[in-house]
């Protein structure tokens, strides 16, 4: 055969792999869904992706499927750009035995994932699979079991990024749960570990796929998803400007971007953000937007544990990752699934050289015996954990409450905070005034001829010598009490002194964070 044959050879070949099914694109399409190379080239830089494993075929026998050798098997896997930087990807596709994990299929996503480790760039998962290939018994289970070995190795090495478009049930569900954010399309995505017949069989309880593993289930109740996308275009362009704020890997800092927003900024509309009332809520996300370049803040598991703010923006061109207690939920109290919220995320930011700016304005932890029991005591210990592991620069601004041990888990002086700020409206105490008045002039009060106005009284006293920030300054625990609205020009003057910041843990394995 000349060479001319063989090209052409290669040719056809190649463009039989290519060729769509016009069947599967139509029931795909049918579904709302994309195909897996639509996906990837509404996320990717155009003309970018380069295939590698476009001719691999299964070699699995029996059960009908000796037969059935399509070219590439069910997954597209390479890489390409997002913004002229690298980055893999696997696009699981559920037109070829509805996107099943067999041997080949694990071995092609654990090649990019080797690659994206050698290489030192992200990895997407654009996830659309019915599960483990029956066909294939244990091996499949195995090709699992490869896949999560390199993405717990590649934790903190690399981002990692799970897109939920489709069907994720079994053991599949665990490689999303590892990586560092995890995206799912409304609607058309379901992510759980058993399905809705076989939790009818065992508890006989009746629910449906949407309630048991939707997106509204997993990005408000369990957790599991960071972001909802309404539709898998949607979700492929947040996924290219979330890595517009993170780096290729964790021996990089991230992106800089031209800011044109002043750093001299100053925001009035934060000298009346915060209450009179010490009672009464405000937003914290709309302080937050006050304060970053341009306003923009990429919100990180926004519908869950609401009570509790984070996210990523940038300050000066720079990443910053954003920490904020929520005021107007829960009054900002710290409570299991806040703690959890947190603490991950500030791990992730300093793990990727992200520094971390904490907004501070929280009661104290949610009291009740579901709390104790359902472990408050080791869930908020993650958070504490987090902060006190992290080397990253850590900024503290303190906007009001900051009482008890939530004071001292959310980046106070006593865990390495770099640099505290405090407002003029700022109130560092064990307890709130009333409560502390209750507790130490409880004699004193109760003896007095008129007890409710001796008791206000005392309180105004309490908050008048107590309740501000500047004991806390006497003690260097606050650097500076700062107006309102310098926070932003004092936030980035900050963060340019720490930019050359080192910091190193004691040689050891790893700690052993309270799980």
């Amino acid at each position: 055969m000349s060479t001319e044959e063989r090209i052409e050879q290669l040719r056809k070949l190649r463009n039989d792999a290519l060729a769509p099914n016009p069947r599967t694109v139509e029931r795909q399409h049918d579904l709302g869904k994309l195909t897996a190379r639509e996906r990837i080239e509404v996320l990717l830089d155009k003309g970018s992706f380069q295939e590698v494993d476009l001719f691999t075929r299964h070699q699995a026998s029996g059960f009908g499927i000796e037969d059935k050798r399509p070219p590439g098997d069910a997954v597209v896997v390479g890489w390409g750009t997002i913004d002229g930087r690298t980055v893999f990807l696997f696009a699981e596709d559920f037109g070829v035995f509805g996107g099943s994990l067999g041997e080949v299929v694990a071995d092609k996503i654990c090649k990019v994932l080797d690659l994206a480790m050698d290489t030192g760039s992200p990895v997407i998962g654009l996830k659309d699979s019915g599960g483990a290939r029956i066909q294939e018994g244990v091996v499949s289970l195995d090709g699992y079991g490869r896949i999560f070995l390199r993405n717990v190795r590649a934790s903190g090495v690399i981002p990692q990024i799970s897109v939920i478009m489709g069907p994720c049930a079994g053991g599949a569900v665990y490689s999303p749960a590892i990586t560092d954010f995890v995206y799912q399309v409304a609607d058309t995505s379901h992510l759980f570990i058993t399905g809705p017949d076989v939790i009818k069989a065992v508890t006989g309880e009746d629910v449906s796929f949407e309630q048991l593993g939707g997106a509204t289930a997993h990005s408000t109740v369990s957790g599991v998803t960071h972001f909802v996308s309404p539709t898998g275009r949607a979700a492929m362009e947040e996924v290219r400007y979330l890595l517009s704020f993170l780096p290729s890997n964790n021996m990089e800092v991230p992106p800089f971007f031209s800011p044109t927003d002043r750093a001299d900024r100053m925001d009035e509309g934060l000298t009346a953000i915060v209450p009179d009332s010490p009672n009464q809520p405000y937003d914290m996300v709309s302080l937050i937007e006050m304060v970053v370049d341009d306003g923009e803040f990429y919100q990180v598991h926004e519908h869950f544990a609401a009570n509790i703010v984070v996210g990523l923006g940038r300050l000066d061109g720079y990443t910053v990752g954003l920490v904020g207690n929520q005021p107007k939920v829960l009054a900002g109290v710290l409570d299991i699934s806040s703690s959890v919220k947190a603490a991950r995320f500030i791990r992730f930011c300093d793990a990727f050289n992200i520094p971390v700016v904490s907004f501070v304005d929280v009661p104290g932890f949610m009291p009740g015996v579901d709390q104790e029991h359902g472990g408050i005591i080791r869930h908020g210990a993650k958070l504490l954990y987090a902060y006190a592991e992290a080397t990253v620069p850590k900024v503290t601004v303190i906007t009001r409450k900051a009482y008890g041990g939530a004071y001292v888990v959310m980046n106070s002086r006593a865990v390495r905070a770099d640099v505290v700020f405090a407002w003029p409206t700022a109130e560092i105490a064990v307890m709130g005034a009333a409560g502390a008045v209750n507790v130490i002039q409880r004699r004193a009060i109760t003896e007095s001829a008129d007890p409710d106005a001796t008791r206000s009284e005392l309180i105004a006293d309490y908050e008048m010598r107590f309740n501000n920030p500047y004991l806390a300054a006497e003690r260097g625990l606050v650097d500076d009490v700062i107006e309102p609205r310098e926070t932003r020009p004092r936030l980035i003057r900050a963060l340019e002194m720490l930019r050359t910041k080192r910091d190193t843990l004691p040689p050891k394995k790893h700690g052993n964070i309270p799980l």
